[in-house]
């Protein structure tokens, strides 16, 4: 299935932008009368059928409309510390994609390392693995928030920290409740700071525990996500 990102879609009639034009019509090879699919990163996916297999402005004729396709059958908010080297958090922003994820936010902290993000950039490898698992929602995603400031928007009783401190003994697993929307806080390389593991506390947000391996930051944002992912498997499938 050819999937095409298409965020400003509005009539039956539209163009594809020169960069995906040239992609459908000369890396695919797809001619007048082939059949593509579109998604605007919202839920709508539509098929539509070539017109003008033009390299700069290939023209569609919209067929059909589908209504929430892809849609996840829970919610995963994973809050994460970027890394120093960016290309790790790129790494699990294309991989939570992948799995399966509705908002990333990126959370500054008394010990980042990176206090700057290039959020256009994180947006088009989102968008690269929405296409390539083929799904029809984009995640939101958050500028760079500090950590305090955030966890005042946060549900308690659905928010958890992630951290090291060696008193932390309960999983998700033992906090999980289907139906809700999950929220998991990821510190940086150097961990969250006492400070904030306080803070988190007083608002009633919980500790868990992602294991007995010390795991770097993008590895324990994936394994929250895909945690989270197997949990709604196992108490509230389909």
């Amino acid at each position: 299935m050819h999937l095409f990102y298409t965020p400003d879609i509005s009539s039956e009639i539209y163009t594809l932008p020169e960069d995906e034009s040239k992609h459908c019509t000369r890396v695919l090879r797809l001619q007048q009368g082939d059949t593509v699919y579109l998604v605007d990163g919202r839920g709508d996916k539509y098929t539509a059928i070539i017109q003008d297999a033009h390299q700069k402005r290939c023209q569609l004729q919209i067929i059909d409309k589908q209504l929430e396709y892809g849609k996840l059958p829970y919610y995963v908010h994973i809050a994460v510390a970027p890394t120093k080297n960016i290309e790790r958090i790129e790494w699990f922003v294309e991989k939570a994609v992948e799995i399966g994820v509705s908002a990333i936010t990126f959370l500054e902290c008394e010990h980042s390392e990176r206090r700057q993000l290039r959020l256009d950039r994180i947006e088009k490898i989102a968008v690269s693995a929405m296409k390539q698992s083929q799904k029809g929602y984009l995640p939101l995603l958050n500028e760079l928030t500090p950590f305090q400031r955030f966890i005042q928007t946060c549900i308690p009783e659905d928010t958890f920290i992630a951290h090291l401190e060696d008193d932390v003994t309960k999983s998700i697993r033992d906090y999980y409740k289907p139906n809700r929307q999950h929220c998991i806080l990821i510190g940086p390389e150097g961990d969250f700071s006492t400070e904030e593991i306080a803070a988190a506390y007083k608002l009633g947000i919980k500790p868990v525990t992602l294991g007995q391996s010390r795991l770097r930051t993008e590895t324990a944002a994936l394994v929250a996500c895909h945690t989270l992912h197997v949990l709604h498997d196992i108490y509230a499938p389909l």
